[in-house]
């Protein structure tokens, strides 16, 4: 199995088994370097910090620039943001809604893309329609099985297509289910999207770092992702991707010194907004954390493929399998397709929590959510680590 990592970017590896991507990773040292040397440039020069960034070295510039190259786009399609939350709610809060206009989603959707647009049901009349739980066709193995209905699975595209009316303007639902590791078929969805004119609104913070995402590719009107998890940046940074005709149709709904053209020209007070990307950078960010973030990015994550990052997790996933007591835990095996970053496991012997707290007394991270324990382990995992990992956990009586 090829190494995809230089261990010294990772220094929690030289006492922690962490497989918990899915949830606050750590921080890579590239990002945290960088980071800190904002800080510290910041405390000697004061003001005059943000001009010694100038060209491909100006932060929005590397920023805009990484994630383009992550997601096969370009630069002028990349807004540097703070959270899914903040980027959905902009999108959500600025579509050109009519009262009965409607968006599909999924019961079990998270937060950052559920709550923006229960806003716009209870203030614009729009129609919220959620897709029901649905039972997941699982990879044929002979642990396979039918999962608890009380337990989050994922949805079914033929639901999804017979919810769809001429009234449907955007389907906003997450590329992978936090819980089940359940991923959404963006290319087939997409093409749907395409062919019925729907706005397609994807929260990719379980798997932007881990799958491949595409959106030009794609026809995904918007990503939003959070930096924290996959991307293994500093918590309170994030990104969102907007298609050029899709932005234009979004009505500016926060504002700032920041968001115009004229830049420092502070009381020239033209409306004049940018049209790229930066539409949505209205105001000042934490430059610090944002630059570490698009570091990380290129240090690590384009150094390889995504395709080759996703393998890679995959391989780790397939190691766990083969060894993992299956009278003990019940793995959630999703077709091809559908895999992601999550391995999800249902405890037959004790609950979720009880066992991730055993674990994390071995210095074995990995988290419970709602039932299940979330195994997730990355490119900078090893095998050792999986199997050191699954035999704590097959021990655990």
């Amino acid at each position: 199995m090829a190494i995809l990592f230089d261990s010294t970017h990772f220094p929690i590896k030289q006492t922690t088994n962490f497989l918990a991507h899915c949830s606050v990773s750590h921080l890579n040292k590239p990002a945290a370097d960088r980071s800190t040397y904002f800080l510290q440039r910041q405390v000697a020069v004061g003001r005059g910090l943000l001009f010694e960034y100038t060209g491909d070295q100006h932060i929005a510039n590397r920023f805009h620039q990484n994630f383009a190259a992550l997601m096969k786009t370009t630069a002028d399609n990349i807004t540097m943001t703070t959270n899914t939350s903040e980027a959905i709610s902009m999108i959500a809060n600025g579509y050109p809604f009519q009262p009965g206009d409607q968006v599909i989603s999924y019961v079990n959707e998270y937060p950052a893309n559920h709550y923006p647009w229960v806003v716009q049901a209870k203030r614009r009349g729009v129609e919220l329609i959620l897709l029901s739980d649905t039972q997941l066709q699982q990879e044929d193995r002979p642990y396979a099985g039918p999962v608890d209905p009380a337990l989050a699975r994922g949805w079914s595209m033929e639901e999804l297509e017979a919810l769809v009316t001429d009234r449907t303007r955007v389907i906003a639902i997450s590329h992978v289910q936090f819980t089940s590791g359940y991923a959404a078929d963006l290319e087939q969805l997409g093409d749907f999207c395409k062919a019925k004119g729907i706005d397609l609104v994807v929260d990719a913070a379980q798997s932007l770092g881990c799958l491949p995402v595409y959106p030009q590719q794609w026809n995904v009107a918007a990503v939003a992702s959070a930096g924290w998890k996959w991307l293994l940046g500093p918590v309170g940074t994030g990104v969102l991707y907007t298609r050029p005709d899709f932005r234009e149709k979004i009505e500016i709904t926060m504002s700032g010194a920041d968001h115009m053209v004229q830049d420092t020209e502070y009381l020239d007070h033209n409306w004049n907004p940018h049209t790229d990307g930066r539409k949505f950078e209205y105001s000042t960010v934490s430059y610090a954390l944002l630059d570490g973030l698009s570091v990380g990015v290129e240090e690590i994550f384009l150094k390889h493929s995504p395709e080759a990052i996703r393998d890679h997790i995959f391989e780790l996933q397939e190691l766990a399998l083969a060894k993992l007591d299956t009278n003990k835990y019940q793995p959630v095996v999703h077709q091809r397709q559908n895999r992601s970053g999550i391995l999800a496991l249902i405890p037959k012997i004790s609950n979720a929590a009880q066992i991730c707290k055993t674990l994390e007394s071995k210095n074995i991270i990995v988290t419970p959510r709602d039932g299940y324990i979330r195994f997730a382990p990355h490119l900078c995992t090893t095998p050792d680590e999986i199997e050191q990992a699954v035999t704590a956990f097959n021990e655990i009586q």
